[in-house]
């Protein structure tokens, strides 16, 4: 039974992880001291957890909420104190990416919202230790506490379009689909929505630089690939798929590939399912777009890389997953500017400066590429996500004049 805003509705299969229907809609002030000590004290026990040597991503999200870094944003959002929350917030976590949920909880608490938080079906480890963590540090926070919910429920539209009726914004996350579902049921009129839908992104290597590299810078360029694609099988919407070069050179190419089947095969755990869909990728590849592949090589299963001739419109169609790569050659870096569609996200990049990335973007006013940053970085998601300021957008300014 539910009993929000004052209605009673009975729904079944709803499991209350944390919290229950008597969550309050009061909103506080954007970076608020109880949001803030909530989140510093959190930081503190992830941190302390041991389950973040086995579980990096779990670890990112205590180091995410540390004081500097979020004492950082807080001055970077110089009219926090007259920004309030919108009120009630409820979160579509996506089903792929186990610490998604936690992030859009802290991005809804910042902006001072009230927050419900429906989590994937999938119980990962890293996300059920995430909420015990979350549950422990609430009990000693009680104006957090009120105000975060967090169930599970199967799909189910008649549940969602209920949470989305008591909602002042929305978080939503998942694929094309999930998000045009979603954004069909009835939701109150103030209500606004925040979308994170498919999305692309690609690699930009320099191939000169690759081959002045060291050996031990190198393995680090290798590790920090490997963490932005095979770490979530490239399911992410900031992995990158096609790998860019310029300057490019077949011994920089191998020097690199190389570095990366290295460090794959010390860390990856190669599923035979996966196998079986990069092998069929493969063939699917080589029958449906000869034209614009040049050669598909693989290493043991562990590493695939497709040469395209070419970019060309319509690359998105170009996924692969866990170790599963296309690799262009650039002229120059406006080459992407023909390609890019509003789906293209993060352009993550080694030995190029990312002011000449972002002038591409800009001069050629492009409707995609929301994120430039290093090899490594993909995955470190910030309260600017998408091209949104999402504080902001999940706050209201009290405005004088």
């Amino acid at each position: 039974m539910l009993s929000l805003g004052g209605a009673v509705i009975h729904m079944k299969d709803v499991e209350y992880i944390i919290g229950s229907e008597n969550i309050i809609k009061t909103p506080l002030n954007a970076y608020s001291d109880e949001a803030l000590d909530f989140i510093f004290d959190l930081s503190s026990k992830i941190m302390k957890s041991p389950l973040i040597r086995a579980y990096p991503d779990l670890a990112a999200l205590g180091f995410w909420c540390r004081k500097g870094n979020i004492q950082k944003l807080k001055e970077n959002c110089a009219e926090s104190s007259v920004r309030l929350g919108r009120g009630l917030c409820f979160h579509i976590a996506p089903s792929n990416i186990p610490m998604s949920f936690a992030f859009s909880y802290i991005f809804g608490l910042l902006a001072g919202c009230s927050n419900i938080v429906r989590l994937p079906s999938k119980k990962f480890v890293q996300t059920e230790a995430a909420l015990e963590l979350i549950g422990s540090v609430l009990k000693e926070h009680p104006e957090i506490e009120k105000r975060s919910v967090f169930v599970r429920y199967p799909a189910d539209n008649e549940t969602t379009e209920w949470f989305s009726q008591m909602a002042d914004c929305r978080m939503i996350w998942g694929g094309d689909n999930t998000v045009n579902n979603i954004r069909a049921l009835k939701i109150s009129p103030k209500c606004i929505d925040i979308s994170f839908s498919d999305r692309f992104s690609i690699c930009v290597l320099d191939g000169g630089s690759i081959n002045n590299t060291d050996d031990t810078r190198l393995t680090r360029l290798a590790e920090d690939f490997y963490n932005d694609t095979y770490l979530m099988d490239q399911n992410a919407c900031s992995s990158p798929q096609i790998i860019c070069w310029v300057n490019d050179a077949a011994d920089a190419r191998k020097k690199f590939w190389d570095a990366v089947y290295g460090v794959a095969e010390k860390k990856y755990e190669l599923q035979a399912a996966v196998c079986v869909d990069k092998y069929t990728k493969a063939c699917e590849d080589s029958i449906d777009d000869h034209d614009n592949i040049s050669m598909i090589s693989h290493e043991d299963n562990l590493l695939y890389r497709v040469e395209l001739k070419s970019l060309i419109p319509g690359c998105e169609k170009y996924r692969g997953k866990g170790g599963y790569f296309y690799e262009c050659a650039l002229a120059s870096l406006d080459d992407i500017a023909p390609v890019v569609t509003e789906k293209y996200q993060t352009v993550t990049y080694y030995g190029i400066d990312p002011e000449e990335l972002r002038s591409v973007v800009i001069r050629n006013r492009l409707r995609g590429i929301d994120r430039i940053t290093p090899v490594g970085k993909a995955m470190d998601i910030g309260v600017i996500w998408d091209g949104y300021d999402l504080v902001r957008m999940l706050s209201r300014i009290v405005n004088v004049e």
